[in-house]
């Protein structure tokens, strides 16, 4: 009986569904997408032959011509031409699409598991076109958790590929594409180089613009807030000023009288509220709850979460975790009321099933995220690493918990009348901890219990704090209340926001300090100028109703062909008019009266992809008078937000522009001078040269001697922050300014290892050094993000090179231990190089099928010591 070949789309994911399939199957993995459009996005320098005699109208429409058949080849679709596409093999799937094709010889029958989403069925319909889709039967099977009983079940009743969310796919591609591709030369052309726009991440950007500019905008008052500490035998009680929002902010002379007020008055409680109040549990979670919880609860970044719960999906432990539906299916729900049942007590058990309903949005009918077992806890995942066993904690937890029934408390509340001012005191007793016993929300102020209190009781005054504050601007976004913004608006859809947020960081628009979002200058500019020139892609009701088309499509509601042609002629005509001389506006440098060093003119502040900087305003003469001098400018104010707080203390210290009165940005041109540029720079020229003593922040330590050649270091700031510089421009050497205001340890110097490629990308690895140990990273960064633990038979024979790398240690034997380190434990399974912080030392830490084993080596007293963990 001849095999059928079932597809995946990863290894992991292989390697768990082979174990509940027969050995009539061979599974195999494509890694990702196999296929995709041309990737390369600048321009081809190969130009078509234009005849000489012919006539400048002619002349002008055959480069046209020409011009628009070289952007149609680029780009791999005809927007001319229904949208005909060039679809590639990617280069590195070469070898896989081999694999694959040797795999699928002597099958007839070829199942295409790939995931269940839009994705997914892109994936599966790319490989049925690249395999051959008239040499084979292919089956599409879906299932949305990898455990046996799903597994069989699909298996059992396949499918064919749903060629709607194909198309809807497809649709998706081309419009990115021909908006990337079409719109970022003309950003290139009117702004900077190397800038780029994209359908969804633009109208994000905008998101995050509009809140920056509101805080800029934002002008602190000043306001009083006044509580005090009252005292009943013993025990301390906290009572607030009451406020209205629509009440007009405290200030100091009204605080110092309610002050005098209290110290005069008798402190008798005149009311005692108690009421009961229920809270219910949240519904399980979705990809973007799940995204937000996972932020707040965890600290994890939105890519890191979908990588972990990617992990615990393939592994089998939970369902697949990219959904619009919080609904739970039958057997799912009845798991969890078993568990509740067996495990948490009968009282925990709802009278009838919690049942959560999807959104109007919704792709489509998933279930929610859950365990694939109600009955499997973390503590249960041996194999798991730690960051898996705190996500899958989280989903497990909200799982539960959503078929539980309401907390219940008793909450109290105790007033203070003081002449026209209350003063209040409130705390809530728990009467049933209902779901709360497995998923504990975040504490409230209110959740501490009052003392018995009775009206008319007589408090002693213990305390009286009177706190200067002021109002505060709107918060800046974290990721997790961006995706929760971009989800009300209906921008973009699960499976992209980790995308999304990767994008407008690695474009340079942005970035995240403190978890919190900051737009770049440029990032400012690209957003105004898009905005002006393109409203419908900017139009966040636009972008909605485009996802909510797409959608559309996926349900065979819409035809796509139509959906991008009447995209597309709108954005033509957009793209038409800011092309033009008086299109959209540019990015133009503003004059100052700072002398340049070349001594004939002035220099200009100049918005660039790297930043702002000062350029010599004769950059843009010809001939012998051009200078390119340059001028880089250190940030005078260091801009890391915590909370709402600080930001508001930020907009105070700053000084405002006196042309439209927004908060200014200030930089260090050198120790006695300070530049103040106004906020909208360069649409408002608007800045400020304040003279005097002047020290960068972050670092007052005595002047660093380079460790390789012994000449001065100085403090610069670049693309990733400070940083200290030699000043031999023979040498070259750097070190980082950490946060503490310390200069980052010296490291030992990266080692190429041109003969270890990488596993994900086409490129080979270096050896690096960092404050968290050894790690093996992809040469090519930024470009290439790949890193990883290498394991001791990779680096064993680098001794000479280990130990020219690290001359500049204080230690050159720094790392020449690792290289009689035991290449395997006494299983056989390779070790791979991990380290330990708090202790700082390296250990080894075997792994099998990429896990851990129980074996583990530290090196001690000159040896090392291998380990068994029971």
């Amino acid at each position: 009986m001849a095999k059928s070949l079932v597809i995946v789309e990863s290894p992991a994911k292989a390697k768990t569904i082979s174990k509940y399939l027969g050995n009539e199957y061979i599974v195999e993995s494509s890694v990702g997408h196999i296929r995709d459009l041309p990737k390369k996005a600048l321009p081809n320098t190969q130009r078509s032959s234009i005849p000489k005699d012919v006539s400048p109208e002619e002349k002008a429409r055959l480069k046209a011509v020409n011009d628009r058949n070289r952007l149609i080849r680029r780009m791999g679709i005809d927007p001319d031409n229904g949208w005909a596409a060039d679809w590639q093999i990617i280069p590195e799937k070469e070898k896989v699409i081999k694999s694959l094709r040797k795999a699928a010889k002597g099958v007839n029958h070829i199942y295409l598991a790939t995931d269940l989403d839009r994705e997914g069925e892109a994936i599966a319909w790319h490989l049925k076109e690249a395999l051959g889709p008239e040499k084979y039967e292919y089956s599409r099977v879906r299932f949305n958790q990898i455990t046996k009983t799903a597994i069989i079940d699909s298996f059992a009743d396949p499918k064919e590929i749903d060629l709607d969310l194909v198309k809807a796919y497809r649709a998706r591609r081309f419009l990115d594409k021909v908006i990337g591709f079409e719109l970022s030369p003309l950003l290139w052309k009117k702004i900077a180089r190397g800038l780029s726009a994209g359908r969804v991440q633009s109208v994000a950007l905008r998101v995050l613009d509009e809140r920056e500019r509101l805080i800029q905008e934002f002008i602190p008052e000043e306001f009083w807030e006044v509580s005090m500490t009252l005292q009943k035998n013993d025990l301390a009680i906290p009572f607030n000023l009451n406020r209205k929002k629509s009440d007009p902010l405290l200030k100091e002379g009204e605080a110092r009288n309610i002050e005098n007020s209290i110290r005069n008055s008798d402190l008798l409680i005149n009311e005692i509220v108690k009421k009961p109040v229920k809270a219910k549990p949240r519904a399980p979670f979705i990809t973007s709850t799940l995204q937000q919880a996972a932020s707040t609860k965890l600290s994890f970044g939105v890519k890191r979460t979908m990588r972990v719960a990617q992990k615990l999906y393939e592994a089998g432990h939970i369902t697949y975790m990219r959904t619009d539906a919080p609904s739970l299916s039958k057997e799912s729900i009845q798991d969890a009321r078993n568990f509740i049942g067996e495990r948490v007590g009968d009282k925990y058990l709802t009278n009838a099933p919690r049942i959560y309903s999807s959104t109007e949005n919704a792709q489509e009918a998933h279930e929610a995220i859950r365990p694939t077992n109600a009955f499997m806890t973390a503590d249960d995942l041996l194999n798991q690493t730690e960051e898996e066993k705190r996500l899958y904690q989280l989903i497990w937890q909200q799982y539960i918990a959503s078929q539980m029934p309401d907390a219940e408390y008793l909450s109290t509340s105790a007033k203070i009348n003081i002449g026209e001012y209350t003063f209040s005191a409130k705390g809530r007793e728990v009467i049933f901890d209902g779901f709360t016993k497995i998923s504990q929300p975040m504490k409230s102020d209110d959740d501490d219990i009052l003392p018995p209190l009775s009206e008319g009781d007589n408090l002693d005054l213990n305390e009286i704090k009177l706190e200067q504050k002021y109002t505060k601007p709107p918060a800046r976004f974290s990721e997790a209340a961006l995706v929760k913004e971009l989800e009300k608006k209906g921008i973009g859809r699960p499976s992209t926001y980790a995308n999304i947020i990767s994008t407008i960081q690695d474009r340079g628009y942005v970035e995240i300090q403190n978890r919190r979002f900051f737009v770049k200058k440029i990032g400012h500019i690209v957003t105004e100028r898009l905005l002006e020139s393109f409203d419908d892609i900017m139009d966040y009701e636009f972008t909605a109703n485009l996802e909510n088309n797409l959608d559309r499509v996926a349900r065979g509601e819409l035809d796509w062909k139509n959906v991008l042609d009447d995209f597309y002629s709108a954005f033509q005509k957009d793209l038409i008019s800011a092309s033009d001389e008086n299109g959209m506006r540019g990015n133009q440098p503003t004059s100052t009266n700072i002398s340049c060093p070349c001594g004939k003119t002035n220099m200009v502040i100049r918005n660039s992809s790297n930043g702002v900087f000062l350029g010599c305003s004769g950059y843009q003469n010809l001939g012998d008078d051009k200078c390119k001098e340059t001028l880089n400018l250190v940030s005078g104010d260091e801009a890391i937000s915590i909370d709402d707080t600080q930001e508001a203390e930020n907009l105070l210290i700053k000084r405002r522009c006196e042309k439209c009165d927004t908060s200014m940005d200030n930089y260090l041109i050198d120790e006695g001078r300070k530049l103040h540029v106004c906020g909208k720079n360069p649409d408002c020229d608007g800045y400020f040269i304040e003279e005097g003593q002047f020290k960068i922040k972050g670092y007052d330590g005595p002047v660093l001697d380079c460790h390789k050649c012994g000449a001065e270091m100085q403090l610069k700031t670049g693309r990733f922050g400070k940083y200290f510089g030699c000043l031999n421009d023979n040498c070259g050497a750097t070190r980082a300014l950490q946060r503490n205001g310390e200069p980052k340890p010296i490291m030992m110097e990266p080692i190429s290892i041109p003969d270890l490629a990488c596993l994900k990308c086409e490129d080979h690895y270096l050896l690096r050094d960092s404050m968290k140990g050894l790690f093996l990273a992809a040469s090519k960064y930024p470009k290439n993000r790949e890193t990883r633990a290498p394991k001791v038979s990779e680096i064993n024979g680098l001794s000479t090179e280990i130990s020219e790398a690290c001359r500049y240690l204080p230690n050159i034997n720094k790392h020449l231990y690792l290289m009689s380190a035991p290449e395997k434990d006494r299983d056989g399974n390779p070790y791979v190089i991990r380290y330990n912080k708090s202790e700082d030392i390296h250990y080894l830490a075997s792994e099998k099928d990429g896990k851990k084993t129980k074996w583990t080596a530290v090196y001690e007293n000159g040896e090392w010591v291998q380990n068994l963990k029971s």
